[in-house]
């Protein structure tokens, strides 16, 4: 069962959301949807709002995600010599 919003919990409309992102409204409702953001209806007539705490782990998230590709594509480009220890080291630190 999802929790109650208590006074604690900022909600936030899916513009300001699309603002903080930098993408479209339409692209924060898809993560809406698709769960990676935690969103509800409030009021009447209903309309979404967005918890800010979601939109802080979505971000923690995209910064991880970014930098393990970042070592990924690192580790593809070293040399088997500079991994085993032998060999020319092609780009010295």
């Amino acid at each position: 069962m999802p929790e109650i919003p208590t006074a604690e919990v900022r909600l936030l409309a899916p513009a300001q959301v699309a603002e903080v992102l930098g993408v479209s409204v339409d692209e924060v409702m898809a993560l809406v949807h698709e769960r990676r953001l935690r969103g509800l209806r409030v009021g009447s007539p209903a309309r979404w709002r967005i918890e800010d705490s979601s939109v802080a782990e979505y971000l923690d998230e995209q910064t991880e995600e970014a930098r393990r590709m970042a070592l990924w594509r690192q580790s593809n480009e070293a040399s088997f010599p500079e991994l085993w220890g032998a060999g020319v080291v092609s780009n010295p630190d």
